[in-house]
């Protein structure tokens, strides 16, 4: 029953940013060997054809809620006040700059967005591109429930669906946008894959996500909650996929001030253009989990979904201390 518990993928460390109005950011191509071309913006070499396995789990690193049955009743619930609880650490100014390196400039761009949940992401999104060229899917019909609420997205198409299978024809979008999806994806590879394949050549993808923490604490509820990729692996997802132009960009809060002691206050966003028509180069098996079979054991399933929920409780208090001290503690000072 244990090993059933801890089925599953991989594990995590990050960088700083600088200071910015409203946000700290850093933005830098990816420095690898043997894997980097010389130009004034360094640029990471398209990945040639390959196939890769899907790993377990690590024990230390169960990620409970990194199942679809798990996620999809996490959020059934967390749906309810997610729009309230996302203030804490994912602002508008946060979200506009994670998408600025998507080049959402042309209002005629098709543009998908996976795992939008509850429009969040979309609303950046519509501010540039017509609402009627943008589909946001997302597994949880509670979360799209909400999306459709908004004013602003009533003229977007809205779909059921796995970012892991996405049920769109290769080459149809011009720009693939998934914003805090990542974290749930038990084979964030094979979602990666997805988003190449789905572009259109000269297409961007954009990805949003968030990173590993350094506090051990809050390292410790990150293992038991979701995935926290680490910066290499966000690069490594996406040249293997076959993208082009890589570019990480890490974003925090306004009350960052360059120190991560206690875990999450940061993310990134990745991007990766599309050189070539048709697929990606990367072959990869069957599905490892699909959110229409039945649960197998309901045992496990409840305990996964209840230890998980409880450590991503963690990640609740986490904004409110920092923001609390941010007040108390004089500027120029590290919290």
């Amino acid at each position: 029953m244990v090993s059933a518990m801890l089925n599953g993928a991989i594990a995590i460390t990050c960088p700083k940013g600088l200071g910015f109005p409203g946000f700290n950011l850093h933005c830098r191509p990816i420095h690898r060997p043997n894997s980097v071309t010389a130009s004034p913006t360094p640029r990471l070499s398209v990945a040639t054809r390959c196939s890769v396995s899907v790993s377990s789990r690590p024990l230390a690193q169960p990620r409970f809620i990194q199942h679809k049955k798990e996620a999809y009743w996490f959020y059934r619930f967390l749906s309810i006040v997610y729009d309230f609880l996302r203030q804490m650490h994912h602002t508008e100014d946060m979200r506009d700059a994670f998408l600025e390196p998507a080049d959402l400039s042309h209002p005629d761009l098709r543009v998908v967005d996976v795992g939008g949940g509850s429009g969040f992401t979309t609303l950046g999104i519509v501010k540039t591109v017509n609402a009627k060229n943008v589909t946001l899917l997302d597994l949880s019909p509670h979360q799209l429930a909400k999306a459709k609420e908004k004013e602003a997205l009533k003229e977007c198409n809205f779909l059921e669906g796995d970012a892991e299978d996405i049920p769109f024809p290769t080459d149809y979008a011009d720009r693939y946008v998934s914003a805090g999806s990542i974290d749930y994806w038990p084979e964030p590879q094979r979602g990666i894959r997805e988003a190449y394949r789905v572009l259109k050549v000269g297409g961007k993808a954009c990805v949003i996500g968030p990173l590993y923490p350094t506090f051990w604490l809050s390292r410790f509820f990150a293992d038991v909650w979701i995935l926290f990729p680490k910066e290499e692996e966000y690069v490594d997802w996406f040249t293997k996929a076959g993208f082009k132009d890589v570019l990480f960009k890490t974003i925090a809060p306004k009350w960052y001030r360059g120190v991560r002691r206690h875990g999450l206050v940061m993310g990134c966003s990745v991007t990766g253009v599309k050189p070539a028509s048709g697929d990606s180069p990367l072959q990869i098996g069957p599905k490892e989990e699909d959110v229409e079979k039945p649960v197998n054991n309901g045992f496990v399933f409840l305990g996964r979904f209840l230890l998980g929920t409880l450590a991503a409780a963690w990640y609740l208090v986490i904004p409110i201390y920092m923001w609390i001290k941010d007040k108390i503690v004089p500027k120029g000072q590290p919290i």
